[in-house]
């Protein structure tokens, strides 16, 4: 369980100028009393092919943190431009706000940054260079992207595990369903292998119950398809058996 819970994000100065610095006002609630400080930082990615482009516009320490809610302004320069291509300056990028505690990322708040000319005459026509000056951001402040991960806190075991347990391959999850499929086949096969046996010494059964024992003057018929059969006893002797002529 996490000790400290993100509860709100304030965008304040939105929209803006390119250059104007990012403002947030911030609420968290915290459970349990922190050994430590929170680390934020606010990162804005430069470029969409390439972590190099990366900037950490600011980060700041808040604490010490007491139990309950707690709201704090959160203020960062704007990125530097001759550190961004020059193709995506004016474009769609994203900034990201993180909290630490000792090292260890537990929230991560995505937003995207829509980055335009302030003017209709240069969106319809920019020039070669980029005029940074005429260059507005419009934060999607409605639409946050948030992302937890789970840390050891102060009073939990160093041993716990910090992430949730890895789950089965698909290919592993195939060749288990496979297997499971051909035990399925196999006792298919087994039971139909045992119901024809049973079959078989079922008709074995009534086959001898049809046959003659001419020694002991006897005829055995099955009951289901008895008839009225004579036997001539005086010619026992010679194994002759009378029946009705049809």
């Amino acid at each position: 369980m996490s000790i400290v819970s993100l509860t709100g994000i304030e965008v304040l100065n939105n929209p803006a100028k390119f250059t104007d610095p990012y403002e947030f006002r911030i609420t968290f609630e915290c459970l349990e009393p922190l050994k430590e400080d929170l680390e934020w930082k606010l990162t804005y990615v430069g470029s969409s092919d390439s972590l190099d482009h990366d900037q950490e516009l600011d980060s700041i320490l808040v604490g010490p943190i007491p139990i309950g809610i707690n709201s704090f302004l959160f203020k960062a320069d704007a990125p530097s431009p001759e550190l961004i291509p020059a193709s995506e300056l004016v474009s769609v990028t994203v900034i990201i706000l993180s909290c630490s505690y000792n090292d260890k990322e537990f929230v991560r708040v995505g937003y995207y940054v829509n980055n335009e000319y302030d003017t209709e005459e240069l969106r319809e026509n920019p020039p070669a260079k980029v005029q940074i000056d005429h260059v507005v951001r419009n934060i999607l402040a409605e639409k946050p992207r948030v992302t937890r991960f789970n840390i050891v806190w102060d009073n939990e075991d160093g041993n716990a595990e910090q992430y949730p347990p890895e789950q089965p391959e698909e290919e592993e999850e195939e060749e288990e369903e496979e297997e499971e499929e051909e035990e399925d086949e196999e006792e298919e096969e087994d039971e139909e292998e045992e119901e024809d046996e049973e079959e078989e010494e079922d008709e074995d059964d009534e086959e001898a119950q049809g046959e003659v024992d001419l020694e002991n003057g006897e005829i055995l018929t099955p009951k289901d398809n008895a008839e009225d059969i004579e036997i001539d006893l005086g010619s026992e002797s010679e194994g002759e058996v009378n029946t009705p002529k049809d």
